[in-house]
């Protein structure tokens, strides 16, 4: 099997190797990474979206933060089961929610004690995620939230003040920039960092940790999820995700094919004249495979739904995650897999 550094889009790859110049301005863009680089992860295409944790164990989702770390208790957890059906479902990489709003991790991080140390299963799952990635040649990415609804610490969640008033303490900026450290330098290679509700911190905020992540992970695609209609999602990501190396629709799908090359009209942190720079930037689409992120009890969406979103979003030019989660016990059911090998069956009928 592949390792996980040849799985990576990005080890090896530049504008030379490609055959390619970028010379010009206007074809190497303003954006971080190249556009080999970028264009190798739109390759991939097609990917695992896994929410799973101490949500999953109540099959209601609860996001609260209040429910005791022992409570996650999956008794047959088989994080290879879940990367060997990314694989068999013709996927090229996945992301794995390594916290969640709820706020437990599933790593024992040293700055709580609300994680799998603590728990039920003190399976270190970020560790068998990333290993089992690289045994069945998957791209490991990661999912971290900024929405905690555990590790308040003075903040304001969308519990308690709703989606327009969230506000972030430095207390728990620090701790965020702490774990997330964790994250990126002790498990290896990750391809692919997903922050959820950046809008909850400060643009100043976002564009050091950006900037920091990408020292931990030079190669890694940085996305910010600021993911919104479409036709709005310029300004949105200026206003409430910005910076980020790819441009999310969460359960939206493109309404006509992609043009990644976008100017922004960038507003400096600083008082100065707003200027308008060129970037490449993909996008990725994400949907659950029933209608919920973490319940397994949902219904699976019919496989002709499942082939429309696949066919439109990747005829659009967009990457297609799709939310896969396991249940209660550690594995994908049987519903969810069966689903999967006819989406990849009947994808094959119409290539």
């Amino acid at each position: 099997m592949a390792s996980a550094a040849s799985v990576l889009p990005f080890s090896g790859v530049s504008a030379d190797s490609q055959g390619k110049s970028e010379t010009k301005e206007a074809e190497k863009g303003s954006q971080r990474l190249s556009v080999s680089q970028l264009q190798a992860w739109e390759a991939l295409g097609y990917g695992m979206f896994i929410h799973f944790g101490i949500s999953t164990m109540d099959g209601k989702e609860n996001l609260r933060g209040d429910m005791p770390s022992a409570r996650y208790a999956p008794p047959n957890l088989d994080v290879e089961q879940w990367i060997r059906t990314a694989r068999d479902a013709g996927m090229k990489y996945a992301v794995l929610t390594a916290k969640h709003a709820s706020g437990h991790c599933l790593w024992q991080s040293k700055y709580t004690d609300y994680h799998i140390g603590t728990s039920g299963n003190k399976t270190d799952v970020i560790e068998a995620f990333v290993k089992a990635c690289a045994k069945y040649g998957i791209m490991p990415g990661l999912y971290y939230c900024s929405e905690d609804e555990h590790h308040v610490m003075g903040s304001e969640t969308p519990l308690h003040v709703g989606w327009n008033n969230l506000y972030t303490t430095e207390e728990y900026r620090q701790f965020q920039w702490n774990q997330l450290e964790e994250l990126l330098t002790q498990y290896g290679k990750i391809g692919e960092v997903w922050i959820d509700i950046p809008s909850a911190l400060p643009r100043d905020y976002r564009e050091k940790l950006y900037k920091q992540m990408a020292r931990w992970q030079p190669e890694a695609i940085l996305i910010a999820n600021a993911g919104s209609e479409p036709s709005i999602l310029e300004d949105r990501y200026i206003q409430h995700g910005w910076p980020s190396d790819v441009m999310t629709y969460e359960m939206f799908l493109p309404k006509s094919a992609i043009n990644n090359w976008r100017t922004m009209q960038i507003t400096p942190l600083k008082p100065a004249k707003t200027h308008y720079r060129k970037y490449y930037l993909p996008v990725e689409v994400c949907y659950p495979i029933g209608y919920s992120w973490f319940h397994t009890s949902d219904t699976v969406r019919s496989d002709e739904e499942l082939l429309k979103l696949y066919s439109t979003i990747r005829s659009r030019g967009a990457n297609f995650l799709l939310d896969v989660p396991p249940d209660k016990t550690g594995k994908i059911p049987a519903a969810f897999v069966n689903a999967l090998m006819r989406l990849q069956h009947n994808v094959s009928l119409i290539k």
